[in-house]
């Protein structure tokens, strides 16, 4: 692997959206006003990409490790156990852990009346981790609980103790207004599954019963806020062994990623996880400094990392939420950043001559304005030599003012383009690329980079 060689990969959670109708039967990027994106897809080569397989809608964990080359069929074991290292929490062989919502419950009907306590809860979630940190489970006395803040309405939960096993369900009934459900053993003959879902349904109810009452609940009644007196437990996972980042593609890489979960993720290979000043992982957070900190650390002076991957997740909030508007905005908002990091690479390339950049942009899954949620669509991928994205971006060359991108090379890059010329889910499909599975990505990105 040549060290001049760099990559930036930036993920973008959740950018794929379906047809719709008050928009003329448009995608929101298809909406948004994306001129960085649609340079990339000009001067670059494009595809449609299914994050771990057609037809199969998954969930941002089994999609990052596909993406990342880690088969989700040999590695996710729950993603209980990223959600938790991401937070903060070490993971020991024999440990359970759990991705967690902060949820409302009915008391007296058992049913979650909203899955989401409140999604602006960082100035209470903290508190309420410490207080149920070391809760004790007088039936099983010999295990340990710790509970640690993740972000918005997350938590990452972690049982420490003999026998445990990640054959078990959860407690996240999934959607609102239906029963809390009850962890029961996927082995009825394993005695350690069996042990396991009677620890964790007893912790669910002794949560349940430690929050009812909690100051910051008694509060939240006074103001007729939802209060969060109950903590669904899904996601049940394990630490994993696989190789290293490192080990399977030759270079060292750093992670932006304020979820939790995507953090543990790039923990459990080795990948160093970097935090950004106001970079969260919601509505608030800052891409600014998202691309500052890529910056520094991709263009460090010691050469340190060859590979930079940067996570932006307010988009898939947006589509969770339903909210079209506001997914278009944050499209919008992460191509002025994009604009800005092609910028200020090509300057590093051509002038200050600290290495050849290429940077990639895809998504990791589809989250549809319509429905809500994740969905099985293929996302738009594209990847290309930033000093050519820099060429469009600024019409610095000639070349790139007639329909012909192939070959583009002045700078004495060796690469080529093909004909799409705007990024989003329809023309990503035309793509020299064609549709391709997440797993192939590295491969396609490693052999791009160095070519």
């Amino acid at each position: 692997m040549n060290n001049n060689n760099k990559m930036v990969f930036v993920m973008v959670d959740g950018i794929a959206d379906t047809s719709i109708p008050q928009y003329e039967r448009k995608t929101t990027l298809q909406v948004a006003n994306t001129p960085t994106m649609d340079a990339m897809s000009s001067s670059g080569i494009n595809g449609a990409m299914d994050p771990v397989e057609p037809g199969f809608a998954c969930g941002s964990d089994t999609a990052h490790l596909s993406i990342l080359g880690y088969d989700p069929r040999k590695y996710y074991r729950g993603r209980g156990a990223f959600e938790s290292m991401g937070a903060g929490l070490d993971m020991q062989p024999g440990d359970i852990a759990f991705k967690s919502n902060f949820a409302t419950l009915d008391k007296s009907s058992g049913i979650v009346i909203s899955r989401r306590a409140d999604r602006n809860f960082e100035h209470l979630g903290p508190t309420l981790c410490d207080y149920l940190t070391g809760i004790k489970l007088p039936s099983f006395p010999d295990y340990r609980v710790d509970v640690k803040y993740a972000t918005e309405h997350r938590c990452g939960v972690r049982v420490r103790g003999p026998n445990l096993t990640d054959s078990i369900s959860g407690t996240d009934p999934l959607k609102d207004n239906l029963p809390l459900l009850k962890a029961t053993p996927l082995d009825i003959n394993s005695h350690d599954s069996v042990l396991t879902s009677k620890i964790v349904n007893e912790l669910s109810d002794e949560i349940s019963k430690a929050l009812e009452n909690h100051p910051i609940n008694i509060e939240r009644r006074e103001k007729g806020l939802p209060v969060a007196n109950v903590v669904l437990l899904r996601g049940c996972g394990v630490c994993v062994e696989a190789p290293t980042f490192k080990e399977k593609y030759g270079m060292n890489a750093f992670m932006i990623a304020p979820t939790c979960i995507i953090a543990g993720l790039g923990m459990s290979v080795k990948i160093d996880v970097i935090e950004s000043e106001g970079g969260t992982g919601d509505y608030h957070t800052n891409l600014q400094s998202k691309a500052d900190t890529l910056l520094k650390n991709i263009l460090d002076e010691n050469n340190k990392y060859q590979f930079g991957f940067l996570h932006i997740k307010a988009v898939d909030d947006a589509g969770h939420d339903k909210n079209a508007p506001l997914k278009i905005e944050f499209l919008e908002k992460i191509d002025k950043m994009l604009h800005f990091i092609i910028l200020k690479l090509a300057i590093a390339q051509n002038v200050e001559k600290k290495g050849n950049f290429t940077i990639c942009l895809t998504g990791d899954h589809s989250t549809p304005v319509l429905t809500g949620d994740h969905s099985y669509e293929p996302v738009p991928f594209t990847i290309c030599k930033v000093i050519e994205a820099d060429k469009i971006i600024n019409k610095k060359n000639d070349d790139n003012n007639n329909n012909n991108n192939n070959n583009n090379n002045s700078n004495g890059v060796n690469c080529f383009s093909d004909n799409v010329k705007v990024f989003n889910e329809i023309e990503s499909t035309s793509g020299v690329l064609g549709r391709f599975p997440g797993g192939q990505a590295m491969n396609i990105i490693c052999q791009y980079m160095n070519n």
